[in-house]
């Protein structure tokens, strides 16, 4: 089922999420719809905020589908490690129509687990690297604003209160 992504505005976004301590089958449900939920947005990450549930889980298909080893979910993330530096362009679900270009960790270690509960430790690296620091970011209340100037950040909240005016947001 495709779940309703939720827009900069929304409280659940600014909150820190919460550990995940049932791994049931609604869990696995929510996995699903979150993946069914991102590919049809479409996107490569999705954290469980975006969708109004304030609990620590992410999905992410860098490969866009491509690769089936690489659709993973993460509960209760934990980055462990970040190494190097990228700068490129990065878009968020919850603030549809706007880009930037962000500094994010070139690799990172993440710690976590699967939706069995098992323990699971990603070396990720690249796009897979600034999606996991972008979904951990939701996670921790943060939105990819935060790492905008706050001229910039000022700016492109104007644009969204017109837009919300509008009746477009």
């Amino acid at each position: 089922m495709i779940l309703k992504i939720v827009k900069y505005g929304d409280p659940v976004l600014a909150k820190p999420a919460e550990q995940v301590t049932s791994f049931d089958r609604e869990l696995h449900q929510l996995v699903e719809d979150m993946f069914e939920t991102m590919y049809a947005a479409p996107g490569v990450g999705l954290a469980a905020t975006q969708v109004g549930i304030g609990k620590r889980l992410f999905v992410m298909d860098c490969s866009t589908e491509k690769d089936s080893r690489r659709k993973i979910a993460v509960i209760n993330p934990v980055i462990e490690a970040e190494e190097g530096e990228q700068v490129g362009q990065e878009g968020c679900l919850s603030v549809p129509g706007f880009y930037f270009d962000l500094r994010r960790p070139r690799s990172a270690v993440v710690r976590g687990q699967d939706v069995e509960g098992n323990a699971l430790v990603l070396e990720v690296k690249d796009l897979e690297a600034r999606c996991v620091s972008h979904e951990v970011d939701h996670l921790n209340g943060k939105l990819l604003l935060v790492h905008l100037s706050p001229l910039k950040r000022d700016m492109v909240e104007r644009k969204i209160r017109k837009r919300i005016k509008r009746g477009d947001w």
